[in-house]
């Protein structure tokens, strides 16, 4: 075979370790923030209350056990790190995916130390009947979620030994259908009021306080009747599929730069980013000049 007469066009991106691209921004710091290491002496006054990243050594002097800045609440003084898993608190909204189908309940990852738990009672049930649950549900269970599958789903308690109950009751709550799901630090997830964000641009974001996002195909209402359990599996046209590619790619660029995850920060990074094409989006260089003008969008 006679490959000297053969054409092939390949751009391949070449870059010295030198020549890397630093993705952190410049930031005004706030300069009450204060950041504490592991060990640091953070009061010797005896009046505070000891909070979550904190410890009393030998000489009741507080210091800090974990690395990150410190937050003080009245009398109560806590570290919050900047790296660690999710750590619940009831009504957050979480995403997850079922790992496993119990006795009346499953059994759902999402980013905390232990699997949380999604009761059989805790679920709307096709038709939306409030009735107790027998036992043909829980043989039906599977049928209505199985492994590998999807949801959203707010946290309605926190067991004693630290993992999640969850509830899927409200309507907006259940499985998910045809999207991308990210997984960003659970730092970087703005508290707002609601998590969930119908985008100009026709897709649907989900904010997961546990730092799974989901952006959806699409917004058209699902059929809740059904208890949450219904799919949209219908084709997503090409469009459809490159806002969601565009909307990924901006998110992921908007982690690496530290920038906190909400429906301005997304809408600004994606009306930024329009300039390139879907792929150049992956690109260091291109990641950090939508990152910058999205954070002096924020800044005004």
């Amino acid at each position: 075979m006679d490959f000297a007469n053969e054409k092939t066009q390949s751009n391949v991106t070449v870059r010295l370790a030198v020549n890397r691209i630093d993705q952190n921004l410049p930031s005004n710091q706030d300069p009450q923030l204060i950041l504490f290491t592991p060990g640091e002496e953070i009061s010797t006054q005896p009046d505070f209350l000891r909070g979550h990243g904190t410890f009393v050594d030998e000489q009741e002097v507080l210091r800090a056990s974990v690395a990150g800045r410190l937050e003080r609440v009245n009398k109560l003084i806590s570290i919050r790190p900047y790296k660690t898993r999710y750590q619940g608190e009831i009504g957050d909204v979480v995403i997850g995916r079922i790992t496993e189908v119990q006795q009346k309940r499953w059994k759902v990852d999402t980013n905390a130390k232990l699997d949380s738990a999604l009761l059989l009672s805790s679920v709307n049930l096709p038709g939306g009947e409030l009735r107790r649950r027998s036992v043909e549900d829980e043989q039906a269970m599977r049928r209505y979620l199985q492994e590998g599958d999807l949801i959203c789903a707010e946290v309605q308690s926190i067991f004693a030994d630290g993992s999640l109950s969850l509830h899927t009751r409200v309507l907006k709550y259940g499985k998910l259908s045809q999207g991308i799901m990210l997984k960003v630090s659970p730092a970087l997830i703005k508290r707002q009021k609601t998590h969930f964000h119908n985008l100009t641009n026709g897709a649907c974001l989900i904010l997961g306080n546990n730092g799974y996002v989901w952006i959806g195909a699409n917004v058209a209402d699902t059929d809740r009747s059904e208890g949450g359990f219904t799919q949209d599996l219908s084709r997503v046209n090409q469009e459809n599929r490159e806002v969601c590619a565009r909307l990924r790619n901006c998110i992921l660029g908007l982690a690496k730069s530290n920038i906190l995850l909400s429906d301005t920060s997304v809408t600004y990074a994606y009306e930024e980013s329009i300039k390139y094409k879907v792929h150049e989006l992956l690109q260091p260089e291109v990641q950090l000049d939508v990152s910058l003008l999205t954070h002096q969008r924020l800044m005004i």
